[in-house]
């Protein structure tokens, strides 16, 4: 899928209908910098694609011009540029600065960038979650997994596996055809682990399909969307953790 340049959303002129004159010169600025005079601009209240001027909500981006926008702004919004600027300024750029950075991070990396738009559309992931984190330290309790009822049926002899490995351990005792089993069914996990990435892109396109339908895409078509990469990220981060298990047990 083809998708606009990113800088070039964002060196051209807002939307007209946030088009705001830059507070020094009064020229009609850029969305962080006016384009005439240079000065960094108050901070916009955009989520991240927009930051970046990418289209609204699209998974699929090019990574690569993302990068290269990303030092571009990175050098107009530094705070080392409005070093000798008001206090205000000096804010500002900091603001802008702290958020290009959380953006970058966000959208350069697949997983995160999923997680966050999901985010947007109002879905938290249980493991995720900000709250769950908390009760977990407040508790004591291990952070709630969500694991797919079908992949723990499928992992239940794995896991008796690692229970015997961990007792023969214990005890001093070793078995190599044990070991050599599980060590196999790890690389198993972790060619799986790999696959479900290429599913969660897949998933990007059908959404993307119904982000480019606008209007015509109606909150079911995208709910069951976001249902299926909800479930891949979940996939994802069962087999993470238990490929981590097992890696455990097999150095312990």
């Amino acid at each position: 899928m083809t998708t606009k340049s990113a800088f070039t959303g964002i060196s051209t002129k807002p939307p007209a209908e946030e088009n705001h004159s830059c507070w020094s010169c009064g020229a009609m600025r850029a969305a962080h910098f006016c384009e005439s005079c240079g000065k960094v601009q108050p901070p916009a209240p955009v989520d991240y694609f927009a930051f970046f001027g990418l289209p609204r909500r699209q998974l699929n981006l090019d990574v690569a011009k993302l990068e290269k926008d990303f030092y571009e702004l990175s050098r107009k919004l530094h705070p080392d540029v409005s070093a000798r600027a008001s206090a205000q300024e000096q804010e500002w750029s900091l603001e802008q600065s702290s958020m290009l950075n959380d953006a970058y991070r966000t959208l350069r990396d697949p997983i995160k960038r999923t997680q966050y738009l999901l985010r947007l559309e109002g879905i938290e992931l249980e493991e995720q979650s900000k709250s769950a984190t908390e009760r977990a330290r407040a508790t004591g309790e291990t952070k709630k997994q969500i694991v797919p009822p079908d992949l723990l049926e499928e992992v239940f002899e794995l896991n008796m596996q690692l229970e015997e490995l961990r007792a023969q351990k214990k005890m001093g005792e070793d078995d190599p055809a044990l070991v050599e089993e599980v060590g196999r069914q790890k690389l198993e996990l972790e060619e799986r682990y790999d696959g479900l990435l290429e599913e969660l892109e897949n998933y990007w396109k059908e959404w993307d399909v119904l982000i480019d339908r606008g209007p015509e895409a109606n909150a079911e078509e995208r709910a069951a969307v976001a249902k299926k990469m909800v479930d891949v990220l979940n996939r994802r981060n069962y087999i993470r953790n238990l490929v981590r298990d097992v890696t455990a047990v097999l150095e312990s």
